[in-house]
């Protein structure tokens, strides 16, 4: 299961997003999203976890809790055809 995790602390490293999914189960990986051009943390990353119920799990367990100080969004991530479009900024 892909995992979604939004509001993280921009000092969040993978290693510590990978650590915090542990708890719950087996963890295939643990990213951490950086823009390319500055090399900053987006504030959100992904979580693939191969056993179902161990994400949810994970999911449940995680969800509106703190790490590193920031309190963290997680849920299932949607594949990429069917999220919103974003709006145009001018």
């Amino acid at each position: 299961m892909n995992i979604f995790v939004a509001k993280l602390n921009y000092d969040t490293t993978d290693d510590t997003l990978l650590g915090a999914f542990q708890e719950y189960g087996a963890v295939d990986s643990a990213k951490v999203i950086f823009d390319k051009f500055t090399g900053r943390s987006k504030g959100f990353g992904f979580v693939e976890m191969p056993n179902d119920a161990e994400a949810q799990a994970a999911i449940n367990g995680l969800n509106e809790t703190e790490l590193d100080g920031r309190t963290i969004v997680v849920k299932v991530a949607e594949p990429k055809g069917e999220r919103p479009q974003r709006r145009e900024r001018y």
